[in-house]
């Protein structure tokens, strides 16, 4: 078994035990479930954002950015939070190198100089920010972006995978509520769908 190694700022080493008390006082709170380690690849399951948090702007404009999703940006090794406005709603899209090598991936699918591809590249790259995250975990929103999201003096962060969105509270849970009626809809729809296939006399 490998030693555990937690620095000062209580985030475990690639080479955490399991059983190290430290470990799992980090940890414990932001997985939600037992610490899974490999000395290989480091703490797996944490290399996706997820859940939500709404937090206030302080008399700076700085907000912290959830010690959650902190941790998956340390892993990924990106400097900074690398964001732009959200193409399909009133919402930031933030993340680091998983977030940017998407984007260049969804990029490369156009041909060279084509107008599909440029179009693309001047809405994504060319309204794209790189923010400081100071020694505390805090960043100051540009005011472009909180125009874009609506935000004033609160914002919510939003779990998606691979990138966290940032919204205006109260537009986020708007955003919810019709997202979960949408997959409630979908959800009975296939289930109707399955209950068919599987009726006496149904076709194949």
């Amino acid at each position: 078994a490998v030693e555990a190694v937690v620095p000062p700022h209580g985030v475990p080493s690639v080479h955490a035990r399991l059983d190290h008390p430290a470990a799992r006082s980090a940890w414990g709170p932001v997985l939600g479930r037992p610490l899974i380690v490999s000395s290989r690849y480091g703490v797996r399951g944490m290399d996706r954002f997820v859940a939500n948090f709404t937090l206030r702007l302080d008399s700076k404009g700085r907000v912290s950015i959830p010690g959650a999703f902190r941790a998956v940006l340390v892993r990924d090794g990106f400097e900074g939070l690398y964001c732009y406005p959200a193409l399909d709603g009133p919402a930031i899209d933030a993340g680091g190198r998983a977030l940017i090598a998407e984007i260049e991936a969804l990029i490369g699918r156009f041909a060279p100089f084509s107008e599909e591809r440029e179009r693309l590249a001047l809405a994504l790259y060319g309204t794209s920010e790189t923010l400081k995250v100071d020694g505390e975990g805090r960043v100051v929103l540009s005011e472009s972006l909180k125009r874009h999201a609506g935000i004033t003096d609160a914002v919510s962060f939003v779990g998606l995978g691979q990138k966290f969105q940032i919204w205006e509270p109260g537009r986020f849970q708007k955003e919810l509520a019709e997202a979960t009626q949408k997959v409630r809809v979908l959800k009975g729809r296939r289930s109707s769908q399955a209950t068919a296939r599987k009726a006496p006399g149904a076709r194949e």
